[in-house]
């Protein structure tokens, strides 16, 4: 007997809220895709506490799912080229731009585009609830479908281009040039002012050119945003990413701000 829809769920973690994305394969429909954000940044136990309230609450995550994956969020990451990576060695790439407990359960990503490996610290107790739950899972590190993602679209191009993904407190920068990663980095910002100085900092180490550099945003911001605003009054080219995706969407999900959703859209 042949099952008559393939369903995938990918749900996305950080400390500032959730978001939830359910494929049907079978249809190729983006059947539910809702976003949750907090009041204020909390904590991974008090996150976890909002997931199962999440989960329990709507009858749609009791389907069957074909495919699982979790998304974490957070500045805990570095890439390490795969040339030189040694699995034994994993907290001592991360030690020198991130504090470890040692408690914390360190992992990686492989990033077959760039033959590199990205090493993060993970929230474990959201991946203990949801194996519990669901069962067998694939987790990520959101850096991991960031760079993949911009990577493999990138066109040949001689001209550097820079890709911004927004959180309500973090933005992710992800620089490409010549179809390679110049740069990837993460920054917490407290206010439009960080904000500007992090995006306008990264320019500026790579000496980037803000008339002719070309910027695509991503995430939570939109074009009549302060911050959006506040890019373009020192940027010339700015523009939202295009999502080229060939999925049909369900009459419950609005698809007019999809750029929001740019990060569990590919994790399909």
């Amino acid at each position: 007997m042949t099952k008559n829809n393939i369903k995938e769920l990918s749900i996305q973690v950080n400390l500032n809220g959730l978001c939830f994305c359910i494929l049907n394969r079978t249809s190729n429909t983006i059947e539910f895709l809702n976003s949750i954000s907090f009041h204020h940044k909390l904590n991974p136990f008090d996150v976890l506490n909002r997931l199962k309230t999440e989960l329990s609450a709507n009858s749609i995550f009791s389907d069957e799912f074909d495919a699982i994956t979790v998304i974490h969020q957070n500045e805990l990451s570095t890439l390490v080229p795969k040339e030189l990576y040694d699995e034994n060695n994993k907290a001592d790439y991360l030690k020198f731009n991130t504090k470890i407990l040692k408690t914390d359960f360190i992992t990686y990503d492989d990033i077959a585009v760039n033959e590199s490996v990205n090493v993060y610290i993970p929230y474990i107790n959201i991946n203990n609830y949801i194996f519990e739950t669901f069962g067998e899972f694939t987790y990520k590190h959101s850096s991991t479908v960031l760079i993949d993602s911009v990577l493999q679209k990138t066109i040949k191009s001689n001209n550097a281009n820079v890709y911004l993904h927004v959180n309500s407190s973090m933005i992710e920068i992800s620089v490409i040039e010549n179809e390679q990663l110049q740069l990837f980095n993460v920054f917490e910002y407290h206010s439009k002012e960080d904000f500007i100085y992090y995006v306008l900092f990264v320019f500026e180490q790579l000496k980037l050119d803000v008339e002719t550099t070309i910027i695509y945003l991503s995430g939570n911001i939109d074009k009549n945003d302060e911050l959006y605003n506040l890019i373009y009054t020192y940027i010339r080219h700015v523009e939202f990413e295009k999502l080229n995706f060939s999925y049909n969407y369900s009459e419950e999900v609005s698809s007019d701000k999809l750029h929001h959703h740019y990060l569990i859209l590919n994790t399909f």
